[in-house]
C-alpha cells in the first residue's frame, strides 16, 4: 500500500473512532434485536405475504432468505427504465437458490438532465435525502434478509446507500442496468450547445443533437455523476465484479443480475459467508472509492456524496483527506468531459477491471475489503464474459486504447485533479483534470449574481465580453437547495473560446459534467450561512489559484473585514419547493455531505 494511501486511511479510522465505533454497536443489536420475519405476528406475516402466491408457501416456511427490492424505476430516466422486468426476473432467479425476494418499495428517481436549468432542479440534492428517507422506510418492516438497491444516476445510489446502510446488519448488493449505446458523440454534442449559445444554429437542430446523445434507454455515456457511482460500487466491492458498464439488454448484463441475485442469496446471517452492508463500507472502502473517483476523474458532486455516504457508515471524510489523495493518486482514465471517449469507450478499452487491477497493483487501493462478491477486492480485477452458457472472468489484459486507459507506470497525470481552494472568499473545490494547465490561475474582475438565469441573460446582452470571474452565490444548501449550474457551461466556455480569462466562483454545485472552464464550486460557508462569497461586489478582482490552492477577493484587509454580507432573496415556492423548507433550513455544510436528515440525526 503507497504510504500516503494509507496515511489518509489511519486519519480516516482514527478521527472516525468513536462514530464508528456506535455505528457497528447500533447494528449489532439490530441483528440481535431487531424485527425480523420469524418474531412478527401471524396478522402482520399475513399482510406482507398476501401480495405473493408463488412464494407464500416457502415464505411460511421460513427456510431461505427473502429479499427486499428497493427500485428506482420509472420510465422518464433512461437510466432506470431497463429496470421495468428486473423485479419479476430476480424472482425467478431467487427460487433458483432457494430464496425468495419481493419489492420492499420504491424511491424517486429524477434527472438531472431534464430538471436541469429550471426550478425542479432545486429538489434535486434533497432529492438524495428523500430516497434515503424510502430506503428505510422500504426496509423497515422486518421481513427481508437481505437487499437488493437497484439504481443508478446522480442522487439514487448516495441516497439507497445512506438508507441501507442504517440496516447495515443486512447483507446488500447494488445491481446496476449499464449505460445505452453510444449515439452521437459528447463532443459534438457539446460543440452544437456552444453554437446554440453563440446564435448560430436553432432550437431544432439543437434538440436533434441531444436526441441523437440521448436516444435509447441505459445511462447518459459521459463521464459525471451517474457513472462516476457505478465506478464507486466496484471499488468499494458492492456489486458483481465488472458489472459497471455492461449494456442493457445483452445476455452478460442479465447474467450479472442473475448471479447478483444467488449471491445475495448465499450472504445472509443465516450462512457460512455473512457479509452485512454495515462492514463491507468500511474505512477502507470509503478510501477505495475517494482513490477511483480521483484516478478516474470522475464527478465532483462525490465531493459531497461521499462524506455523506461514509457518515452513515458512521465513518467521517473531509475535503482535506480528498485533497491528500488527489495529490497521490494518478489520473489514468481519460473520459469525457476529461476526453473525447464515452464510457462505452472507456469499457470497450479495459473499463474498471482494467482500473481496479492497476490501482491495486499499484498500490493505490485496499485490496482486503469484504466484497458482496465473496473474498477480496481482486476479483474486480477482472472483466466478466460469457464462455459458452457459463458466465466467468479473465483477466482484462492490457489498455485497448492508451488514450482513454493507462496503467499507473504511465498516467494522464501524476495527480487526481481535484483540489482544495482556500482563502478570504472562503473554502471550496476544484477539479482540474479538463481544464488546460495555463487555465489554472485566473485573476480578472467579478461579476455578481444570485441567479443562473441572469447569467445567461447578461451573457445574452454582451455584458461578458470581457475577463471575468462570475460569481453565482444563494446557490447553496440552505438557500434554494444547491442545484447544479450545469447550464453555464456553454456560455462560459464560448467565452473562454473567445479568448477571454474566465473562470466561475460559486456556493453552488456545478456537476458530474464539470469540464474545461475552471470553477470554485462548493464554497463553504454558503452565502445564507454567513459565508464570504456574500461579501464581494462587482468589479472586485478575484484570483483563483489551482496551483497553490487559494481563492480570494484581492481586496484591502481592512476594507474585506468591514463589509457588510450581501442579503438575499431566499423565498422558495412552486414547483414543489415550498415542501423542503425543512431540508433547507436543516442542511449542514458541503464538506459534510449537505445533508439535513443526516444533521438532524446527529450522525
Amino acid at each position: 500500500m503507497k504510504a500516503d494511501i494509507q496515511a489518509v486511511t489511519d486519519r480516516i479510522i482514527a478521527r472516525s473512532r468513536a462514530s464508528r465505533g456506535a455505528y457497528l454497536d447500533l447494528i449489532e443489536r439490530e441483528r440481535e434485536r431487531a424485527v425480523r420475519r420469524p418474531a412478527l405476528g401471524c396478522a402482520n406475516l399475513a399482510h406482507a405475504y398476501a401480495g405473493t402466491e408463488e412464494d407464500r408457501e416457502q415464505l411460511k416456511a421460513d427456510s431461505g432468505m427473502n429479499i427486499g427490492i428497493v427500485t428506482a424505476y420509472n420510465d422518464m430516466l433512461s437510466a432506470h427504465a431497463v429496470y421495468y422486468r428486473y423485479p419479476e426476473l430476480m424472482k425467478v432467479w431467487a427460487r433458483e437458490v432457494g430464496a425468495t425476494a419481493q419489492v420492499a418499495g420504491g424511491v424517486p428517481a429524477m434527472c438531472d438532465g431534464v430538471t436541469q436549468g429550471y426550478p425542479g432542479m432545486e429538489l434535486s440534492l434533497f432529492s438524495r435525502d428523500t430516497i434515503a428517507l424510502s430506503t428505510a422506510v422500504a426496509l423497515s418492516h422486518g421481513t427481508f434478509e437481505g437487499a437488493a438497491l437497484l439504481g443508478i444516476c446522480d442522487k439514487i445510489v448516495p441516497g439507497l446507500l445512506m438508507g441501507a446502510l442504517r440496516f447495515g446488519h443486512l447483507p446488500t448488493i447494488l445491481i446496476p442496468g449499464g449505460p445505452m449505446p453510444s449515439g452521437l458523440p459528447n463532443k459534438a454534442k457539446a460543440a452544437v450547445r456552444e453554437r446554440y449559445a453563440e446564435g448560430e444554429c436553432g432550437r431544432e437542430e439543437l434538440l436533434e443533437a441531444e436526441i441523437q446523445a440521448y436516444h435509447t434507454k441505459g445511462t447518459c455515456t459521459f463521464y459525471g455523476t451517474a457513472n462516476t457511482n457505478q465506478m464507486m460500487m466496484e471499488a468499494m466491492g458492492l456489486h458483481m465484479p465488472g458489472a459497471a458498464f455492461v449494456n442493457p439488454g445483452t445476455k452478460l448484463r442479465q447474467e450479472l443480475t442473475r448471479a447478483a441475485v444467488h449471491r445475495l442469496a448465499r450472504i445472509g446471517a443465516r450462512g457460512d459467508d455473512y457479509r452485512p452492508l454495515g462492514h463491507c463500507v468500511d474505512e477502507k472502502a470509503i478510501v477505495n472509492a475517494a482513490v477511483g473517483l480521483l484516478a478516474t476523474g470522475g464527478s465532483t458532486n462525490h465531493l459531497l456524496h461521499l462524506p455523506a455516504i461514509a457518515r452513515a457508515a458512521g465513518i467521517v471524510i473531509d475535503w482535506e483527506d480528498m485533497d491528500r489523495l488527489s495529490a497521490a493518486v494518478p489520473l489514468i482514465a481519460r473520459v469525457y468531459p476529461n476526453g473525447s471517449a464515452d464510457v462505452n469507450g472507456f469499457e470497450a478499452a479495459g473499463g474498471m477491471p482494467f482500473v481496479v487491477r492497476e490501482l491495486l497493483d499499484g498500490g493505490y487501493l485496499h485490496r482486503d475489503l469484504l466484497t458482496v462478491a465473496g473474498g477480496n477486492l481482486t476479483a474486480f480485477g477482472e472483466k466478466p464474459m460469457i464462455a459458452g452458457d457459463a458466465l466467468t472472468w479473465t483477466d482484462p489484459g492490457p489498455s485497448g486504447d492508451e488514450t482513454i486507459l493507462r496503467p499507473v507506470a504511465n498516467p494522464f497525470s501524476p495527480d487526481g485533479g481535484m483540489r482544495i481552494l482556500q482563502g478570504n472568499i472562503g473554502r471550496a473545490c476544484i477539479k482540474v483534470s479538463a481544464v488546460e494547465r495555463e487555465r489554472w490561475v485566473i485573476e480578472a474582475p467579478a461579476r455578481v449574481f444570485a441567479d443562473q438565469l441572469d447569467v445567461l441573460e447578461a451573457f445574452k446582452a454582451g455584458e461578458l465580453e470581457r475577463d471575468v470571474v462570475v460569481v453565482v452565490r444563494f446557490q447553496g444548501p440552505r438557500a434554494n437547495g444547491m442545484p447544479e449550474l450545469h447550464k453555464l457551461t456553454p456560455p462560459l466556455g464560448v467565452l473562454q473560446n473567445r479568448g477571454f480569462k474566465v473562470a466561475l466562483v460559486t456556493d453552488g454545485r456545478m456537476s458530474g459534467a464539470s469540464g474545461k472552464v475552471p470553477c470554485a464550486i462548493h464554497c463553504s460557508p454558503e452565502a445564507l450561512g454567513d459565508g464570504p462569497i456574500g461579501k464581494i461586489r462587482d468589479g472586485d478582482m478575484i484570483r483563483l489559484d489551482a496551483v497553490n490552492g487559494t481563492l480570494d477577493a484581492l481586496v484591502d484587509p481592512d476594507e474585506w473585514e468591514a463589509r457588510p454580507l450581501a442579503q438575499g432573496d431566499t423565498a422558495v415556492s412552486g414547483m414543489g419547493r415550498e415542501l423542503f423548507a425543512l431540508f433547507r433550513h436543516d442542511a449542514d455544510e458541503a464538506e459534510r455531505g449537505a445533508s439535513a436528515i443526516l444533521a438532524a440525526a446527529g450522525l
